[in-house]
């Protein structure tokens, strides 16, 4: 006995032309709204809502970002807008005396001019391998 398995039960079905039921009602819901605000301010004081909302509508109706609807972008924004951020990499800068602070940076510059082997490399050695390893092509 064999069952047919449903397929495709991602995709919407279109019930008015090319637009899905969701579609619909957000495209004749903006138009809705556009016409009540067209009337009651008139096309000069209405003409920056009228664009808005329909702007909005239109994004509702024909804007998909990487496939899905773009309510799911406005909802992701409003809900980053609402929660509240943790900032867990600021740094807070202790205030030190001068003094202290260039023990700080004797004790780095100690560390940063110690070879692996613990031997001391002056500024002239450094340079001199630090050339040579910028010189010296392995490859040839």
């Amino acid at each position: 006995m064999q069952f047919k398995v449903p397929q495709f039960l991602e995709i919407e079905d279109k019930i008015f032309g090319p637009f899905t039921f969701k579609e619909f009602v957000y495209l004749v819901g903006g138009a809705g709204i556009c016409y009540i605000l067209y009337k009651a301010l008139g096309l000069l004081w209405g003409a920056i809502p009228i664009l808005i909302i329909g702007g909005f509508s239109a994004a509702l109706t024909f804007y998909h970002p990487n496939g899905k609807p773009f309510l799911n972008m406005v909802e992701a924004g409003i809900k980053f807008a609402m929660q509240s951020k943790l900032y867990i990499w600021k740094r807070h800068e202790i205030k030190t005396s001068n003094k202290q602070q260039e023990m700080k940076e004797m004790a780095e510059l100690k560390k940063e001019t110690m070879d692996q082997n613990g031997v001391r490399l002056s500024g002239s050695k450094l340079r001199d391998l630090a050339w040579s390893l910028d010189v010296l092509d392995l490859k040839k």
